[in-house]
């Protein structure tokens, strides 16, 4: 898995999360947790797939359209992620650390790529 979770902005949250509601419902996908005005759906608790009204994506800048969360397996390979990424060219959209609002492990960092995007690397494991 490459993927953590993605996110996007929609034109109507209501209506998105009664379509996804019930659209993904036979492939065993639901609601798992809405935070901050996004709705996160997924299975087993893991909210992979994210949408919320206008605004910035997932904690990006207004012309921020879409969030994309790539898988580490480490809490070094995410501080890796985020100084690569800004020597890269990229600005710095949160340093590495733990969001306890998403989970007490969620150890990720945000940079904004160069189109504008949200690009995150997180890891979901407690430091060894």
């Amino acid at each position: 898995m490459i993927i953590d979770h993605l996110g996007f902005k929609v034109s109507n949250y209501e209506e998105s999360k009664a379509f996804f509601g019930k659209a993904l419902a036979p492939l065993g996908i639901s609601l798992i947790t809405e935070v901050k005005g996004w709705a996160g759906l997924g299975k087993n608790g893991k909210p992979e797939f994210w949408f919320g009204q206008g605004g910035p994506a997932l904690g990006g800048p207004a012309r921020c359209q879409m969030h994309v969360a790539f898988a580490a397996e480490s809490r070094e390979q995410v501080r890796q992620f985020h100084a690569a990424a800004l020597e890269a060219g990229a600005s710095d959209n949160g340093a590495p650390g733990i969001r306890a609002h998403y989970h007490p492990d969620y150890y990720g960092a945000f940079v904004i790529g160069p189109d504008g995007h949200n690009i995150e690397a997180v890891c979901h494991t407690p430091e060894a």
